[in-house]
């Protein structure tokens, strides 16, 4: 393993980082407005979290329809797993297709039936998924289609932003994220009907919570204050480190979660920070690609390696890049110099849903061969600005060694 730069900490995502005026006023108090704007659409609801997003919507579509089933992937994000119990419904897994994070469209054939309520594909990594299949059988067997966008906010397809082609969408706010809030989430949906009864799914089941926001508010300004390379060496680094120590790849991922799922009200001052926020968001971003795009012809031009891409009409966001290495032995010895080393290395989530321990009792044990080999194989590199060229060098010299071995 790399020796860590002692001063400095690269984040696993390049995410926006927050400034002190953001904090202070004056403040523009309209972040559902200006988020619409961002987005492309009439309205969005602004939640707690993203995994409160999908609640409203699960909630929604459970009362107008009356189904119970929600199929999703077989790796993604372990809270999607919670919320769906945490709305009483029932979750179906289903496998990807080979070397990919997107549904198989043979596998989910053969799970759609006339209970089933939403499938909920991802997109991933500010990578944007081919909804075209998904869109299709929900459409035969009468079932709605959520995205899955909590890493995609400002990723586009054929113009428009994802979230918009299936029935609803969700994006998260949290820590790392495009424009983070430390916590926090929206709901989109283009059918203004179905706009109305999530908006009064939220107003019936969202409580205000005076502690809950008051520590999130605290929490929001130390994030501002560590989101720095600094400052993560301590709040990321430090616990990363020590896990992997352990031997603990799920804690090293960060991927240790309740089944409590906090509800409130997001406050008027955290609606504020994200408001002067968003304002840099679209250069961020822009700069974000423009980085991606002198540094995707190295990745793709390394023997062995496979970078994720966008289907064509799609343009993804790049707070990451997304690799898929020939077997899990490589995979592993790249992991081995590079995990902890400060260089924004790290693994998306540690596993195929069912293969965390700890969601056995809802996720049970299917058979999901595809999705094991996704997370067996793949890893991702940070695209924060702060991977100077030297570093992403290192980086790249490890897959070159690691990927032209036999």
């Amino acid at each position: 393993m790399f020796s860590t730069d002692q001063g400095r900490e690269v984040p696993p995502t390049a995410g926006l980082p927050l400034q002190l005026r953001d904090l202070l006023p004056p403040w523009q108090n309209d972040l559902p407005g200006a988020l619409a704007e961002f987005i492309g659409t009439p309205a969005v609801g602004l939640e707690c979290s993203g995994t409160a997003s999908l609640i409203v919507i699960l909630k929604t579509l459970h009362r107008l329809s009356g189904r119970s089933t929600v199929i999703i992937p077989a790796y993604t994000c372990p809270l999607v797993v919670f919320a769906i119990a945490h709305c009483g419904l029932q979750l179906q897994i289903c496998d990807v297709s080979p070397r990919s994070f997107e549904l198989d469209p043979t596998a989910l054939a053969g799970l759609c039936d006339a209970n089933t309520l939403a499938i909920v594909p991802t997109h991933l990594g500010g990578r944007v998924a081919n909804l075209a299949p998904v869109i299709a059988l929900a459409r035969q067997c009468g079932a709605h289609v959520i995205e899955d966008a909590a890493q995609a906010l400002g990723a586009r397809q054929n113009g428009k932003s994802v979230g918009l082609q299936g029935n609803a969408g969700f994006f998260s706010l949290a820590a790392g994220k495009g424009l983070s809030l430390f916590e926090g989430g929206l709901w989109i949906s283009a059918d203004p009907e179905l706009r109305t009864q999530l908006a009064h799914t939220s107003q019936s089941l969202i409580p205000r919570h005076t502690a809950w926001e008051f520590r999130r508010s605290l929490e929001l300004i130390g994030y501002a204050a560590a989101y720095r390379p600094s400052g993560l060496r301590h709040v990321y680094g430090t616990p990363l480190r020590r896990a992997l120590r352990r031997n603990d790849p799920v804690a090293a991922a960060g991927d240790y979660f309740s089944a409590d799922i906090p509800l409130h009200r997001v406050s008027t001052w955290r609606k504020a920070v994200g408001s002067k926020a968003l304002l840099r968001l679209p250069e961020f971003q822009a700069k974000l690609a423009a980085q991606a795009a002198e540094r995707l012809p190295r990745l793709a031009g390394i023997p062995g390696l496979t970078v994720l891409l966008d289907p064509p009409g799609a343009t993804g966001t790049w707070p990451i890049f997304m690799l898929l290495l020939a077997d899990e032995a490589r995979r592993d010895r790249v992991l081995a110099e590079l995990w902890g080393a400060g260089l924004g290395l790290t693994r998306m989530f540690a596993h195929a849903l069912p293969d965390y321990a700890y969601l056995r009792p809802w996720v049970g044990t299917p058979a999901v061969p595809n999705a094991r080999e996704f997370a067996a194989c793949s890893l991702t590199i940070s695209n924060s600005p702060w991977l100077d060229d030297a570093r992403f060098e290192q980086i790249v010299q490890v897959l070159v060694r690691h990927c032209r071995q036999i």
